[in-house]
């Protein structure tokens, strides 16, 4: 049986990530792909419990070493219970964020050293590495505000409280690490209305994954 495909979906708040995840397990599910849809910090019971240690604002401030560190135990129940398994069986995962985030936001956002965050890369990935990442790209202005008419008033998590300037940071990270690995990433402007997102992702898809032998 062959492997499945891991495709990856990046970018800052209120990018489309959600939605855009949707439409594309719905195109890969037409062409009768097995399609497992996950994201990080989570994906798997374990994990779950996880990403609220660490979403959930508390009087206790969290050092970034162990919201580095929490972050990679998520992704290491995720990668053996649920993302390997899948890929070996030939499903298609799709996952709302991956091991990009951790370069961008405990990184670039928080300060973390990138050869801190890649010693634990290998450490819990080993080879695993996404087929495709797709990076939504829109100015902060323009996420932030798409962010704020779809949550209202909500309570915000800690990462959503953070300052203009981090998620500026964050947003740049990611730019660099597109720019750096053109081979796996592909910018998609996330500016364009939802149809234009959905074609331009579909076209990436089909270029990168179906016809390259």
């Amino acid at each position: 049986m062959n492997r499945g495909k891991f495709i990856t979906i990046e970018g800052s708040e209120g990018v489309g990530k959600t939605t855009q995840i949707a439409a594309l397990r719905d195109s890969l599910q037409e062409r009768g792909l097995e399609v497992v849809v996950t994201r990080e910090p989570g994906g798997t019971p374990r994990a779950e419990r996880i990403r609220e240690l660490l979403l959930t604002p508390t009087d206790e401030p969290m050092p970034m070493t162990c919201e580095l560190l929490l972050m990679f135990a998520a992704r290491a129940t995720h990668i053996e219970n649920l993302i390997r398994p899948a890929l070996e069986r030939g499903a298609w995962v799709v996952c709302y964020r991956f091991t990009d985030a951790t370069y961008a936001y405990q990184g670039e956002g928080r300060g973390v050293r990138r050869e801190e965050i890649a010693s634990l890369e290998l450490f819990v990935q080993a080879e695993l590495r996404p087929d495709l990442t797709l990076l939504l790209d829109a100015p902060i202005e323009v996420g932030a505000a798409r962010a704020a008419a779809r949550d209202g008033q909500g309570v915000r998590d800690r990462f959503e409280q953070e300052r203009q300037d981090f998620f500026e940071r964050v947003r740049n990270a990611y730019l660099e690490r597109a720019r750096n690995q053109p081979g796996r990433f592909a910018v998609i402007d996330a500016t364009a209305d939802r149809e234009s997102v959905q074609q331009a992702i579909r076209a990436e898809v089909e270029i990168r994954l179906f016809m390259r032998p």
